[in-house]
């Protein structure tokens, strides 16, 4: 019986780890080495935002946008690392930022029991391609599995927890029919 239990265990590890979607590391990105806090996991909730900069479909221009945007928070906002604990590009890929268990600098009142996760891009007029989307469903379910995200956890864009357009009015309409959105 012991012996069935592991071998399950190893099963169920196995088709999680097949459900998270490609992330592209700091190190491949380029991304400059952070100075931030931990965070304790699994947290409650998982904010959308945009960038409301260029969108980029290709690694090279996406790779590009993330050190622009780590440029930008780190030079400019003095903050220890980039905003995000994830962003996401429309070639279909996830770009780490801070990852699961950094504190992210997205949304100030639920910084410490959230994962950020941004789209490269503006999405007032329009939503992302099918490939982002498909990318950060197949995140947040990863984040689940792996336990960085709670199960019964709470979706919400950023307008949701502070006065902000964010994540652009296209993209928020389709989030609040994604499964646990709570405005």
């Amino acid at each position: 019986m012991i012996h069935f239990a592991v071998l399950l265990l190893v099963l169920c590890a196995a088709v999680n780890a097949q459900d998270c979607p490609t992330i592209i590391s700091r190190a491949q990105w380029g991304g400059k080495t952070p100075t931030c806090r931990k965070m304790s996991t699994p947290v409650p909730n998982v904010i959308i935002h945009h960038t409301e900069g260029s969108f980029c479909n290709t690694r090279a221009t996406c790779s590009a946008q993330a050190r622009n945007i780590q440029n930008y928070h780190m030079n400019t906002r003095k903050w220890c690392d980039i905003g995000y604990n994830f962003l996401i590009g429309e070639d279909g890929v996830v770009y780490e930022g801070r990852g699961w268990t950094t504190i992210g600098a997205h949304a100030t009142p639920v910084n410490p029991i959230s994962i950020g996760i941004a789209f490269f891009g503006s999405f007032t007029s329009r939503v992302p391609n099918n490939a982002a989307l498909n990318a950060a469903k197949k995140l947040i379910a990863c984040g689940v599995a792996k336990n960085f995200i709670k199960r019964n956890y709470v979706l919400k864009g950023h307008r949701n927890v502070m006065s902000t357009s964010c994540p652009g009015n296209r993209l928020y309409n389709l989030i609040t029919g994604w499964p646990h959105f709570k405005a």
